[in-house]
């Protein structure tokens, strides 16, 4: 066993803790601020950076980490980093003041621009996903038996796409209008944060389009996921997404899709 591999059953604990301490405030009053970018924040994205800092701290102290609610690090200083941890929270905020439980906790381990660690936790529901390079991918819900995930293989002819529930575009509509008139007509899963590209790791969806700008802290556990399960996470160009190599945080337009490659890029107008 590799030495990240070790830290597995650890991650999955700091994780299920944060959980706990974003369900502290999701049960009382939850108070919003905004951030310089318009976005909301709220206790619980506090209370669970500083779970998952301390928690990761004790566990890798030799290893930096990147959160979304930490100091901006200028990319001078992370383009030195080889190996570290990049994480959200609490992914799915607007969901979480929703108070429709469709938010997640993530944890990935990036290493040479590669995750390689995923852990995807809901705490509302209870749900965890993990993947781990060289493990494959699980599900486990509660305290039930955890069980190894896979992607399906596409059959045009039955088509589940997965959708944003607080982030539909023109563009995605305009998408999924030609893939139905290409394909078939799919039926639609919408859900919030990266709990979508889960959904596609355990064959219940075929494809999550993100028309649309996201940033790393929001694809990196899940993305480990869905390639540990056969899956791919990729560009329009098919290229499979990597992190840290430029200043920007901010992801491209992509693709989470199951164990079939498909050019989904030419049903973009």
């Amino acid at each position: 066993m590799t030495d990240y591999q070790s830290w597995l059953p650890d991650v999955i604990r700091i994780a299920r803790e944060a959980g706990d301490a974003i369900m502290e405030v999701y049960r009382s009053d939850i108070a919003v601020v905004r951030k310089q970018d318009n976005s909301p924040l709220t206790h619980a994205d506090i209370a669970a950076h500083h779970v998952i800092e301390s928690g990761l701290q004790k566990l890798t102290p030799h290893l930096p980490q990147l959160s979304e609610e930490s100091i901006a690090i200028p990319y001078s200083t992370r383009a030195t980093w080889r190996r570290y941890w990049l994480i959200d929270p609490l992914d799915g905020t607007r969901e979480f003041i929703k108070r429709n439980g469709e938010f997640s906790v993530n944890i990935a381990l990036i290493d040479h621009g590669k995750p390689i660690m995923g852990v995807v936790y809901g705490p509302d529901k209870e749900q965890l996903y993990y993947g781990c390079a060289g493990l494959g991918a699980f599900k486990q819900e509660g305290d039930g038996e955890i069980q190894r995930i896979h992607a399906r293989p596409l059959n045009v002819n039955d088509l589940t796409i997965a959708g944003s529930r607080s982030h539909v575009s023109v563009k995605t509509k305009a998408f999924l209008n030609k893939v139905g008139g290409n394909l078939s007509i799919p039926k639609s899963i919408s859900l919030g944060s990266s709990l979508k590209i889960c959904l596609v790791a355990e064959g219940l969806a075929d494809l999550y389009p993100r028309l649309g700008l996201t940033s790393e802290w929001d694809t990196a556990a899940a993305q480990c996921v869905l390639e540990e399960a056969g899956g791919l996470l990729t560009d329009h160009q098919g290229e499979a997404f990597t992190y840290n190599t430029k200043d920007s945080l901010l992801n491209p337009e992509f693709f989470a899709r199951g164990a079939t490659p498909h050019n989904w890029s030419q049903y973009l107008e």
